[in-house]
């Protein structure tokens, strides 16, 4: 997809709210990350689909990962 959405920070990734191919509206969550013992919802920047999800729940991501992408 044309838009990365990345990881903020470091941490781990609690649940997987979007599957591709999904119509989202901008700020509906696509994924779960639990970093510094908080949740933090990854909202979509804008309305689109989501092109791919690149992580599964229980998975560590690094700060700066690709977690989906959108058209």
């Amino acid at each position: 997809g044309a838009v990365k959405i990345s990881a903020p920070s470091p941490g781990k990734i609690l649940g997987v709210k979007a599957t591709a191919g999904e119509a989202v509206k901008k700020g509906q969550v696509i994924v779960v990350l639990e970093a510094r013992k908080m949740e933090n919802d990854i909202v979509a920047p804008q309305d689109g689909t989501v092109a791919s999800i690149n992580v599964t729940a229980g998975q560590s991501v690094e700060s700066g990962a690709v977690l989906a992408t959108m058209n």
